[in-house]
Formats: structure tokens, C-alpha cells, sequence
């Protein structure tokens, strides 16, 4: 089982978004354990500062160092190996499925939400990551962390009931997206279910979900596969000039068509 401890200033805003749907039954079921703790509890002045004002000047606040630290001392009780302490924050790197499934095998996993302008620096030597979810703005780290604990107790054996569904999410299994699905009913305003998902021949079912997956890669993603957008068609990110990716693409009965996946996606 692993335990996600959340230090935050709003621990009574972050709790409830936790305990409901897949990660509320995990908890209800012993496959993971969820604690928020308030940061102003590991103060120690009578008025619980937990911010202050920036050396050097300019806008804003920044959090202090000291209650960090005191909670992580005291939260932070996994052996070193067995345990992450990360930092939820803007300037970090960028938040990858590869992170969620290295740390759902971990004991604890510890995250810390920042606010304000941000954390005093000298905190980074007391985390082990520094991980942001976007390349966006947001006014603290409690949304992040909810993030994280959700990505990451996807991943541990026995929350989600069956683990295959997790198997063709976007980015399992490297960096690509996953296929698009379809329910009832088979025609919606005159449009329908492709037809290859109606035949009943599994193999032929998963060929095309795996072409689909990549032409949804190409158009909604396409610096996943090396391209970047640039006029007049996409481009490989080294800049070495025009490229066409060569992508298996469905006809509208569902059959093989290959088609050159270039400026119009």
C-alpha cells in the first residue's frame, strides 16, 4: 500500500476532492492511504506565519522554509529509498506517466503545495523532485498534488479493478496518446460507429485502435512524434526541414488506408 502525505495551508479544501470515485474506494478498500496536513500546524509563532516578505523586494509573498521542513521531518517516516518528497511548483520539470508508475510502487510518496509567489529556494534541498503538471500558472499546489495522487494510485495493483483498462490509456506504454472509444448508440446524428468495431474480430478491433491512437498522436500531439506546427505543414523540432509521417489512418468503413499525416493533421 502507499501513502500520500499532502502538506498544504488548506487541507479542509484539497481532503474531499480525494475521498471520492476510484481513489475513494482504494482508501475504503486498503490499497492506498491519503493524509492532508495543514503546514500552519509545524509553525512556531503564536500567529502561524507560514509566508513573508521576499528578500530583495518585488510583489508578492513568499513561503517560508522552516514549517516545510518541520513537516517533512515529522511526515516523511518511509525508509529514504522507499519514499519521494516532491514539490509541487511552476518551475519545476513537467509531470510524466513514467513518474506516476515509478512511484506507485513506492511506500510514501510526499507532496508539498506551495502558494503566493512561491517557496524560499533553500527548500529544494530537502525535496526529491520538482515537478510542475503545465506549462500554466495556478493560484497553489493543492489542484497539483490532487493530480499526482490520482495518476499515481491509478498505477498501484488493485485500485483500478481491471488494469487492463489502464494499459491502453495515452502514454502507458510510451509517448503516445490513446485510441478513441465509442458507446451507444451506433448512429448519433448521422454519425456512426466505425464499422471494424462492430465485426467482433478482436485482432482486426486492436490493429485499428492502434492506428487511430497514432493519427490522434499526430494531430492533437504532434511534438510527441519529433514535429512541431510550422506553416505550411508540421515540421521535425530540429528544424532540418519539412517531414511527412507516414501513419496508418482509418476510411470510414474502418479498413486498412494509409494516408501521409502532414500539414492538415
Amino acid at each position: 500500500m502507499i501513502r500520500f502525505d499532502i502538506i498544504t495551508i488548506f487541507p479542509e479544501g484539497i481532503a474531499p476532492l480525494l475521498h471520492v470515485g476510484v481513489l475513494g474506494a482504494a482508501q475504503d478498500s486498503g490499497y492506498i492511504e491519503v493524509r492532508c496536513h495543514d503546514l500552519r500546524d509545524y509553525t512556531d509563532d503564536p500567529h502561524c506565519v507560514v509566508d513573508d516578505r521576499a528578500y530583495g523586494g518585488g510583489p508578492g509573498m513568499v513561503m517560508k522554509v522552516e514549517p516545510f521542513v518541520r513537516a517533512i521531518e515529522s511526515i516523511a517516516v518511509a525508509p529514504a529509498d522507499r519514499r519521494r518528497i516532491v514539490l509541487m511548483s511552476s518551475q519545476g520539470r513537467l509531470l510524466r506517466q513514467a513518474d506516476a508508475r515509478t512511484w506507485s510502487e513506492l511506500d510514501q510518496l510526499v507532496l508539498l503545495c506551495g502558494r503566493y509567489q512561491g517557496v524560499d529556494e533553500r527548500l529544494i534541498a530537502y525535496v526529491d523532485d520538482e515537478i510542475s503538471i503545465g506549462d500554466f500558472v495556478i493560484a497553489g499546489g493543492e489542484s497539483a498534488a490532487a493530480v499526482v495522487v490520482e495518476a499515481t494510485a491509478r498505477m498501484a495493483p488493485g485500485v483500478v479493478g481491471q488494469f487492463q483498462s489502464v494499459e491502453g490509456d495515452s502514454f502507458f506504454d510510451g509517448p503516445r496518446l490513446g485510441a478513441p472509444h465509442y458507446t451507444r448508440p451506433a448512429e448519433f446524428r448521422g454519425a456512426s460507429v466505425p464499422d471494424v468495431l462492430l465485426n467482433g474480430d478482436h485482432a482486426k478491433i486492436e490493429r485499428a485502435r492502434q492506428r487511430w491512437a497514432w493519427e490522434k498522436t499526430a494531430k492533437n500531439r504532434p511534438d510527441l512524434l519529433g514535429l512541431v506546427p510550422g506553416a505550411g505543414g508540421e515540421k521535425p523540432a530540429t528544424g532540418d526541414g519539412p517531414v511527412e509521417v507516414e501513419l496508418t489512418r482509418r476510411s470510414a468503413s474502418g479498413d486498412d488506408h494509409l494516408e501521409s499525416v502532414s500539414g492538415d493533421g
